[in-house]
């Protein structure tokens, strides 16, 4: 036998020497699950503070935390921002640490957005 019939048969029964053209696949890294960090509204936290918590933990300016404020407070819950779950989770419990220990009342929760 000839060390070229070994190949063919190789061939023959789908042995991993074939020919082809050679395509690099880029495995696209898959985004992260969203999670909705939401402020529930109570009736004893000062409109001030859930302001201050907005602008403090949420980076949002006064004009955009009072907005929040205010949906939170007509509407019962607001969305406070949208993140990857452990910065959402981390968010939460920043803000519930944070009205503790203030003595507010004031929650925050995470959904998937």
């Amino acid at each position: 036998m000839l060390a070229g019939d070994d190949n063919d048969s190789d061939n023959d029964t789908g042995g991993d020497e074939q020919v082809g053209i050679a395509t690099k696949t880029r495995a696209k890294p898959k985004k992260p699950s969203q999670f909705k960090v939401l402020m529930l509204n109570d009736d004893y936290t000062p409109m001030e503070f859930v302001v201050m918590v907005l602008k403090r933990f949420f980076h949002m300016d006064m004009e955009q935390a009072t907005r929040v404020m205010l949906h939170v407070h007509q509407k019962g819950v607001g969305v406070c921002g949208i993140f990857p779950y452990e910065i959402a989770e981390t968010k939460v419990n920043q803000v519930m640490d944070f009205a503790r220990q203030n003595q507010h009342p004031l929650q925050c929760t995470l959904e998937k957005a």
